[in-house]
């Protein structure tokens, strides 16, 4: 698998909606030793233990009239991205959003499974380091 400075190197991220991310960066490390990678101004940061990691990203308020977010979702790192999104449209996943390439060196798809989780699937197509759009590297 192609590295990339912007992403974790682990295949599988969880991703876990919480309503204030500075909060959840300070508890998680407290409680659960986590250490902070990245993070993305306050609204979502990356951090690990060992060689694992998950993503913590900002819910929308109660009172938000954005409809609510979901409040996790699984990301999975692969090699070929197109090759990935053929085979799950043809299996009737419902697609939420298709690849799109962004400006932290992946490109990304997302999904709803046969129980309604929301799977994020990318690939890397550069090694980008987290300053050159925006983020924070706190240990990498």
């Amino acid at each position: 698998m192609r590295q990339n400075k912007s992403m974790p190197s682990c295949n599988i991220i969880p991703e876990l909606g919480y309503p204030d991310v500075v909060a959840a960066i300070d508890w998680l490390s407290g409680a659960f030793g986590f250490d902070l990678r990245l993070q993305i101004a306050n609204h979502r940061a990356q951090l690990n233990v060992g060689n694992g990691a998950i993503v913590v990203r900002e819910l929308p308020s109660a009172n938000a009239t954005l409809p609510s977010a979901p409040t996790h979702s699984v990301m999975v790192r692969v090699d070929d991205l197109q090759h990935h999104y053929d085979r799950s449209s043809r299996y009737g996943a419902e697609i939420l959003s298709a690849p799109v390439d962004y400006p932290f060196g992946e490109r990304q798809y997302s999904c709803r499974d046969l129980g309604g989780h929301i799977w994020i699937f990318s690939q890397t197509t550069a090694d980008v380091a987290p300053e050159e759009w925006g983020g924070i590297s706190h240990r990498l």
